[in-house]
């Protein structure tokens, strides 16, 4: 996974707290009249269609407002999915060239019930300027967790995609820790650290729920023509004893993987750049095994190693193809 240098580093460290993957939402907003609040959260990147008009105007893929003409400005409320220390957000005006708000601030808090749009809120990123067709970055350093983010736009526009990049807290429930959770889960703060390659598809998506919809709604590589084999990273929501595994290849019929394995550590403090070539020494928590097309494929017992709590995995595919999603099951450590 290519680093740009252009880009902070907050956004390949840290998770997308405002990912539907994580069960955030857009709840409010004082206006959406030209593009509905949803699609700023969506997790691709965001696309523009030439031509294509609504009922209110030119389509366009973000959250935009109408022009306000009573003084004040819009604002769009945000509930996470999974509460967080927010490191860094992205406010992206991607094909919002003569739309675009000229500033944005984002705030937030923790709160048990909805908040009051008008109360207090803390400042998270203070008032910034936006430009047209462009991403903004700005780091945070507020040390306590939100779940819910109000985004202030002045006064008016359109925003394509907010990512707000930040560590999960997650509040496990009594019956959580007793029993058997998805370790793996993006919903539970899982999340994908780095892979070789992800030539088609959707890489998010391998730690999603449900099955997949389609051949593009998981991790796929492209056809390797050299030795070796495809791979990819993931760090567990919480340190845990993986018991049961599922390599669910749905609607990869003539580009599974013939086989795949499992690796698995505890990693007490580790930079991703270092975890990568790490990983590769790491014991086997699963052997390798082999897959067949468009099928859940479950492991548990004998098949997995006894490791004790693991952090990180690193599944690895022989030699390459596409697999829709990839579930670990186990008790918090």
């Amino acid at each position: 996974m290519h680093r740009d240098p252009a880009v902070p580093d907050f956004v390949y460290d840290y998770v997308n707290l405002a990912s539907p993957l994580l069960g955030s939402e857009a709840v409010a907003a004082s206006d959406d009249f030209f593009a509905d609040k949803a699609r700023i959260l969506q997790d691709q990147p965001a696309t523009f269609l030439p031509g294509v008009f609504d009922e209110h105007g030119k389509w366009m893929d973000g959250w935009e407002t109408r022009r306000r003409r009573g003084g004040g400005n819009d604002w769009l409320l945000i509930r996470l999915g999974v509460p967080g220390v927010v490191k860094g957000v992205d406010i992206d005006t991607s094909h919002f060239t003569g739309n675009y708000p000229p500033g944005a601030m984002l705030e937030g808090l923790f709160s048990e019930t909805p908040p009051d749009p008008a109360g207090r809120w803390r400042p998270l990123v203070r008032t910034t300027p936006l430009g047209p067709s462009a991403h903004h970055y700005a780091a945070v350093s507020d040390p306590e967790p939100v779940n819910w983010l109000k985004l202030s736009i002045f006064p008016d526009g359109g925003v394509a995609r907010l990512r707000v990049h930040g560590a999960p807290v997650r509040a496990w429930t009594e019956a959580e820790t007793a029993g058997e959770v998805e370790l793996s889960a993006a919903r539970n703060g899982g999340r994908i650290i780095a892979y070789n390659d992800a030539h088609y598809g959707d890489v998010l998506r391998l730690l999603a729920e449900g099955r997949g919809t389609n051949m593009g709604d998981g991790w796929e590589t492209r056809r390797r023509r050299e030795p070796g084999n495809d791979w990819i990273i993931v760090a567990l929501a919480a340190p845990g004893i993986v018991e049961r595994i599922e390599v669910d290849t749905a609607h990869f019929k003539g580009n599974f993987p013939d086989r795949c394995s499992l690796q698995a550590a505890l990693v007490e403090q580790a930079a991703p750049q270092a975890l990568v070539a790490q990983s590769m020494f790491w014991p086997q928590l699963l052997g390798e095994k082999a897959l067949e097309a468009d099928a859940i494929h479950g492991f548990a017992g004998a098949d997995l190693a006894a490791l004790g709590p693991v952090s990180h995995v690193r599944f690895n595919i022989f030699p390459d193809g596409g697999v829709s999603r990839l579930r670990l099951f186990g008790r918090l450590a």
